[in-house]
């Protein structure tokens, strides 16, 4: 079996983006479950009420029976003879069409045989010829059938009849509407003397969705079996002068209406989205003035006239996404509106194939791109690809397309959440890992640190204390300090009193930094001390010894320089051998500066066997000897350049042997450090400085 290539971050990706695609398909079952459209209804709203439907012109006009009908006319329902006279000035002006907003299912209550029981105390004359007035229904009929007048039907959820009465429908349909249409079982419908005569007839039944609101009207439906076209569908059939109402059928549903030559787009039970007006821009005409205005007003003239009502006691209050309480004339006015512009809203058939796509699109860059991006980057991502959805469906919807973001949005962002949350959590976590880690490796770098300061203090407590060498011998004047450019380092430096008279000066310089380099300054430093006690009256013998002692055991082939002086204080001799190390430098009693280079050969354990060679100076009283290691001649500037030799002879010309040596190891270490400027030391630091007295 073969191991899994995914490395720790790979495997916390894999399962941050399973889990957001988890997220996404929960979401995507749920919207299915409840449905989108209970999802979607309150942005398409507020897309109707960003990008209604202009306000004018219009080919519709609604007929007010209002407050001030009402009060001058009388309560409604209005007497038969009334809605004549309202109908006869109406039909005067040559409307393309009038819709009865309205049922007159019951006989006129004002007939004359009504009025006649209702008074029995008139004379038998006068009763008997008011009862031979014609029937006001009859009148309202007559008036109806020479006008194009569109009454309407209203469907009853109730079982249907064994004996159903039979229903006038004038429209002809092309074929037989599906079961999957809107139906009802029993019709309510206007009286014989007037339903007859009209010459159309449509639903006025309109259905609220679950929030109360009014959305769409039916455009097809079937009453007590029979097939029967919406109000606002016959309203338009009659003013276009269409005959046959065409049904698109698929399946047990329709997917359009045709209507001569258009094509009406339809939910499959038939309905039809409004898409309503900003607002009411038709003229607000009353009742009462039709009724009172005698001449023709070409107010209507060519257009469809919907009688609707709006006074008190008689208001079909509903509300829509754009008014919270407006009447049903509005809703069908605006219905028929739509479709004689030709400009429906309606939501595709290819649509949830275009919102799965999307879905898909949007869950797989939330899936792909979310895990690899840092800081603000996925909120204004998501919120810039959400920003383009909306929009786009926005422009559909101007178009008078339906298209849903809201499904796709909340399945991705279902997917995006999650992971955020999940992106969040394991950064949270690796956070704490983190400190944890940073918090272990600072104790240990402090145990380290103090490890490290320990073994300095060890390393600096092997070398002579810098306040005991003023006191070393009467015969000199001895100074020396060490700064290791790490905690510890691989310089060293000693003087060894081998007599009365002789005493030896040493300078070394291990090569490498750190640990090593300070364990094998000490083992140098402690061979040193041990041959030239022994073989320091010979210092180029014991030299050469002290080659041969260092490079037995030294595994690791390391090196060291070193600068051996041999003072005889009694007559100023002094013995020099140069062993790799940098050369010394005598500044006599004069102030001059002079750069020695003495005999000796390559550094120690590099060359097993070698014969070191020694050479003599006199020194005279007041002259001094400064022996330093490369940590000063290579000390760099933050510019690259080195401290080089020049440096060091200009800061002992300064110094000249006027002061004390320790003054002039002093002068050198600040000359140093201002040269570095702050740049971290590269090298140990070492100088050692005596001055010759007797």
């Amino acid at each position: 079996m073969t191991g899994s290539s995914l490395t720790p971050e790979g495997a916390v990706a894999r399962r941050i983006r399973l889990a957001g695609l988890a997220a996404a398909l929960v979401v995507a079952a749920v919207l299915w479950a409840i449905g989108s459209d209970a999802v979607s209804r309150p942005l398409f709203d507020l897309w109707q009420r960003l990008s209604p439907r202009p306000a004018a012109p219009s080919q519709v006009e609604i007929v007010w029976i209002d407050e001030a009908s009402v009060r001058t006319m009388g309560p409604w329902p209005w007497p038969r003879y009334l809605m004549a006279r309202l109908v006869e000035k109406l039909a005067a002006d040559k409307p393309r069409a009038i819709g009865l907003d309205m049922l007159f299912s019951e006989p006129d209550r004002n007939s004359p045989e009504n009025f006649a029981s209702l008074y029995p105390e008139l004379p038998a004359p006068v009763a008997e010829r008011i009862r031979a007035l014609p029937n006001m229904d009859d009148v309202f009929g007559r008036v109806i059938g020479k006008a194009p007048v569109i009454l309407g039907l209203a469907g009853k959820d109730a079982k249907p009849l064994s004996d159903p009465p039979l229903l006038v429908i004038e429209a002809h349909f092309s074929r037989p509407l599906p079961r999957g249409v809107k139906s009802w079982g029993q019709a309510l419908v206007n009286t014989p003397p007037i339903d007859a005569v009209a010459l159309g007839h449509g639903i006025l039944n309109g259905d609220r969705d679950p929030d109360g609101k009014v959305r769409t009207v039916p455009l097809l439906g079937r009453i007590a079996g029979e097939s029967a076209p919406g109000f606002a569908l016959e309203l338009a059939r009659v003013a276009l002068d269409v005959e046959t109402i065409e049904p698109v059928v698929s399946g047990n549903g329709v997917t359009a209406v045709r209507l001569g030559t258009l094509e009406l787009p339809t939910l499959p039970d038939g309905r039809m989205h409004v898409p309503f007006r900003a607002e009411d821009g038709r003229n607000a005409i009353s009742a009462l003035d039709i009724l009172y205005d005698l001449p023709p007003s070409k107010r209507v003239r060519d257009k469809v006239v919907i009688v609707g009502l709006s006074g008190a006691g008689t208001a079909d209050v509903i509300a829509t996404p754009l008014d919270r309480q407006t009447y049903g004339a509005v809703v069908h006015a605006d219905a028929v509106e739509a479709m004689l512009e030709g400009r429906p809203l309606y939501r595709p058939g290819w649509a949830w194939i275009l919102e799965g796509l999307l879905t898909i699109l949007l869950v797989g860059i939330a899936i792909r791109l979310l895990p690899k991006l840092k800081g603000i980057g996925p909120a204004a991502s998501a919120t810039g690809l959400v920003g383009l959805v909306f929009a786009g469906s926005w422009f559909a919807f101007a178009a008078g397309l339906m298209l849903d973001p809201v499904g796709p949005v909340l399945t991705a962002g279902a997917a995006g959440v999650t992971m955020v949350v999940l992106l969040f959590s394991q950064a949270r976590r690796d956070r704490l890992a983190l400190a944890s880690s940073l918090e272990k490796q600072r104790l240990a770098s402090a145990r380290a640190a103090g490890e490290l300061s320990a073994a300095r203090e060890i390393q600096l407590g092997m070398l002579p204390a810098r306040e005991s060498l003023s006191h070393f011998d009467p015969g000199i004047e001895l100074d020396a300090l060490i700064e290791p450019a790490r905690s510890i380092g691989g310089d060293f430096y000693d003087a060894i009193r081998l007599d009365e008279s002789r005493v030896v000066f040493l300078v070394g310089d291990v090569t490498g930094k750190g640990v090593p380099a300070a364990l094998f300054m000490a083992l140098s430093k402690a061979l040193a001390k041990s041959v030239l006690l022994r073989d320091g009256r010979d210092l180029a013998a014991a030299v050469t010894r002290l080659n041969d002692e260092i490079a037995r055991d030294n595994g690791e082939d390391m090196f060291v320089t070193m600068l051996f002086g041999l003072l005889d204080t009694s007559t100023g001799r002094l013995d020099l051998c140069n062993a790799g190390h940098e050369n010394p430098w005598l500044v006599t009693a004069n102030g001059e500066v002079r750069h020695l280079r003495p005999e000796g050969g390559p550094p120690l354990s590099v060359v097993p066997g070698y014969d070191y060679e020694c050479e003599s100076v006199t020194m005279a009283k007041g002259d001094a000897l400064v022996i330093v290691s490369d940590g000063i001649t290579e000390a760099q500037s933050p510019a690259g350049g080195f401290f080089g030799s020049e440096r060091i002879a200009t800061v002992l010309k300064g110094w000249a042997g006027r002061e004390a040596v320790a003054e002039a190891s002093n002068a050198l270490l600040r000359e140093v450090r201002a040269f570095e400027n702050g740049a971290e030391a590269t090298d140990d630091l070492t100088v050692l400085v005596f001055r010759y007295l007797t």
